[in-house]
């Protein structure tokens, strides 16, 4: 099956996102921060992708949001993995696992795995 370059991207992002999210709550800001540090600058969330991917997986029942307090007192919208996000996390890791691998073995990259 071949996915159209936007589902690719699509589920790049929305793996970051539960990735992100699963080391807690979190707020936009902070989900892109998170993303930008841990992939040292190399990837960068745009506002205009972030949030529609958010209220996307809200829908789909992959994470829930409640307003806080950000650490500098402002009003954020924080969010949370559910259980079917959980479920969903897992899924778009071996499919990104998948994916990832045999790119590798189109570009001769034999040694990493699949």
């Amino acid at each position: 099956m071949v996915r159209s370059k936007s589902d690719n991207l699509q589920g790049a992002l929305a793996l970051l996102i539960l990735k992100s999210l699963e080391r807690g709550p979190m707020h936009g800001l902070g989900i892109t921060l998170h993303i930008e540090q841990i992939s040292k600058e190399v990837l960068q969330v745009e506002e205009g992708s972030l949030y529609p991917a958010l209220h996307r997986m809200e829908q789909d029942g992959w994470i829930t949001s409640e307003w806080g307090q950000s650490e500098n007192n402002r009003r954020a919208r924080f969010y949370r993995l559910t259980a079917t996000g959980r479920e969903q996390l897992a899924a778009e890791r071996e499919r990104w696992r998948s994916v990832a691998g045999a790119i590798a073995l189109v570009l001769g990259f034999d040694n990493l795995p699949v």
